[in-house]
Formats: C-alpha cells, sequence, structure tokens
C-alpha cells in the first residue's frame, strides 16, 4: 500500500519544480495526480511548460522518498504538508512557501503572536544586552520566537527565550538529521522540548551557501513581525529583513551607533523606512497591539477617599457628588458659605486633585 506521504514528498524531488510551480500544480491536481496525470493535461496548465512536464514525467527516485518516510517514522518528526491546519498559515500568504516542512517540537506554529529576532553572528556586547533585554521584556506575553539556530544573535535569541520560559523555534538551513552548527546540539534538544525545530530540507541536505536565503524566507514568512538586533549592511539578516518587508511583515530595528560596522544595516533599514526604530519590548507589543489593555481604575466612594477634608470643603464635595457640575457662584449659594470659603476650599480641593475646573467657571469631582 502507498504511504500518503508519498506523493507530497515526491513532489518537493522533482528536478526544476520549486515552490512557486508546486503551488500552481496544487492548484488543479492533489499530489497523486500530479504524478499520474496524464501528459496532454499537464499541458493544459498555464506555466508549466514542456521542460517542467518532462522532469515530472522522469522522475522515479521514490526510494528516496521511502527512505524520508522511515527517517520520518523513527524520529517522530511532523511532516506539514500546504493544505495542513497546522502548516504554519501565515506562509501561505508567501508566493514561495514550502509545499513541505518537517517539524519536531512541542510548540504551535499557529500562535496568535510571532516574532523573529536575527542579527548578526559575531555581534558586540552591546547586541547582546539588547538582545537580552527584548526577549526578557517579552516574558509572560505568550510570544513565539523563531530565528535560525546560527552563532550570534540567533543563538542568543533562543537562549533567552529558553530562559524565558517562552516558546522557541529554530529554522534549519539543513535536514533533521544534523545540527549545524554542531556546537548547539545541547540547546537544539532543549528547544525540542519548549519549541521545536523546523526544516524544508530533507534529511542528507547538506548546509550549503545557498540554502540560507530559502530557511530566512521562512522565518520572515512565518512571523508577524522581524526584529533586527544588531547587523551590517550585507548578511542573512538584511536579506531577512528585506523579505519581510516584501511580505507586507512588520519590520523592526534596534539604532546603532552612527558609523558602527555591526549596527549599520539597522541604521540603514531605520533610515530608508524599511524598519520601525525599536528600543524595548513594550514599544514592540504596543506597536503589534499585544500590550494588554490597561484597567481604568475603579472609583471609590467619596467619603474612602476625602478623609481629610475640612468641614467647608467636605460640603462642596457633597454637593458635586449630587450634581456632575457647577458654578462657583451656585457652590455659593448651595453650601451656604461666604464667597471667600469657598474660594480658598476650592482651591485646597484643586491642589489635593479632588475637583477640576472647566471652562465657564464651572467643576466637577475627578
Amino acid at each position: 500500500m502507498e504511504h500518503p506521504l508519498m506523493y507530497r514528498i515526491a513532489l518537493t524531488l522533482i528536478p526544476n519544480i520549486g515552490p512557486v510551480i508546486a503551488r500552481v500544480l496544487l492548484q488543479h491536481l492533489s499530489p497523486e495526480e500530479i504524478f499520474t496525470e496524464k501528459r496532454h493535461l499537464l499541458e493544459r496548465i498555464e506555466g508549466l511548460g514542456k521542460f517542467r512536464i518532462d522532469c515530472i514525467k522522469q522522475f522515479n527516485d521514490f526510494e528516496r522518498v521511502e527512505k524520508e518516510i522511515a527517517f520520518i517514522e523513527k524520529y517522530g518528526i511532523r511532516p506539514l504538508f500546504i493544505t495542513d491546519a497546522a502548516y504554519p498559515q501565515r506562509l501561505l500568504n508567501c508566493y514561495d512557501a514550502p509545499v513541505m516542512l518537517y517539524y519536531k517540537g512541542a510548540a504551535d506554529l499557529n500562535t496568535s503572536k510571532v516574532v523573529a529576532v536575527v542579527g548578526s553572528r559575531s555581534h558586540t556586547d552591546y547586541g547582546k544586552q539588547i538582545c537580552e533585554q527584548l526577549v526578557e521584556g517579552l516574558r509572560g506575553s505568550e510570544v513565539l520566537v523563531i530565528s535560525g539556530l546560527a552563532y550570534g544573535i540567533d543563538l542568543l535569541a533562543h537562549k533567552f527565550a529558553l530562559k524565558a520560559r517562552l516558546d522557541t523555534v529554530g529554522v534549519l538551513a539543513h535536514g533533521l538529521d544534523k545540527i549545524y552548527p554542531s556546537d548547539h546540539v545541547s540547546i537544539a534538544k532543549e528547544m525540542i522540548q519548549q519549541g521545536g525545530l523546523l526544516t524544508e530540507f530533507l534529511t542528507k541536505t547538506k548546509p550549503d551557501r545557498h540554502h540560507f536565503p530559502s530557511r530566512n524566507r521562512i522565518v520572515a514568512g512565518m512571523s508577524d513581525a522581524v526584529i533586527v538586533v544588531e547587523t551590517d549592511v550585507k548578511g542573512g539578516s538584511m536579506i531577512t529583513a528585506e523579505l519581510a518587508d516584501s511580505y507586507n511583515k512588520d519590520v523592526f530595528a534596534f539604532p546603532g551607533r552612527v558609523g558602527d560596522k555591526k549596527s549599520n544595516g539597522c541604521n540603514h533599514l531605520i533610515k530608508t523606512n524599511r524598519a520601525g526604530l525599536l528600543t524595548d519590548a513594550q514599544q514592540l507589543l504596543e506597536a503589534m497591539n499585544w500590550a494588554p489593555l490597561k484597567k481604568k481604575p475603579t472609583k471609590q466612594p467619596a467619603r474612602t477617599l476625602f478623609m481629610d477634608l475640612s468641614p467647608e470643603e467636605q460640603v462642596i464635595v457633597d454637593l458635586l457628588k449630587k450634581k456632575e457640575q457647577a458654578a462657583i457662584d451656585e457652590i455659593h449659594l448651595r453650601s451656604g458659605l461666604s464667597s471667600s470659603t469657598v474660594a480658598i476650599a476650592i482651591l485646597n480641593l484643586e491642589m489635593q486633585n479632588i475637583i477640576q475646573a472647566l471652562p465657564g467657571k464651572l467643576y466637577q469631582l475627578l
């Protein structure tokens, strides 16, 4: 019996059929039909062409697919096809989203708040401090922190997220049969318990240079916001920021000293209006409308608020409790106090922030 995953995985192995063309095919056919459909029917699909149809018809590496399925089953990997409910739904808005992902972890990839934290592989002390303050400031906010498990800011973001008890997911540029860099095996194991590891690449895939931009598009695409902590004008972090901008994601950057090589990229993103200037986690939460609403203070009975009032002041407060607003002449008449006594009492109440003056010489309780 054919495994349900067979044609899904095979689709990602067809030469010259990338994620964009794969999604076009899936608009017309099921994964199995892509391989079994008659040639003349495939020719009707716009944009496919004879060359790609030949690639589909000539594919026969199902032995490779079977090995991948065996690995998935042996190590409890969760395959996520683009039509699955558990597939990161934010990626569906990206035209080049991978049709297949492989996931090992416990975090919900479709949680309500997802931020990517990226930056230089060779960070400064300033970058480390900023990264720690940012992630620590997100403690308790139920934000999923994602990054690329690379040296530098990526690794720090994962470490500080674990410390702050936030789920954190590392997006890899290779298969789940290895961890690169190998120094990060220990933290990767922690992340599987408090987050996870995610990749579009099959086992035996090496972390080649051209795989990292592909990895970065996933980091950008599955986030609500991308935060650049520290980077030069060139590098993976800038690629991630540019991809996020092209996907209409929110991008933020921490500013650095003018002329500081490690902050040139952040300053450039801010200068060219491709990133909002960020100073702390609270600013991020407010910008994303994730900050909890401040509760309005509960009004207490006046007798508990105004314990140290003079008899004259108490008369005026009692009067304003019965009437929302009153003019000074009305207060004078209703209180039975002299005009000078009323004037002094009102001044004292204003200084204590108990009443406030309104236009037209009206007064009301605060």
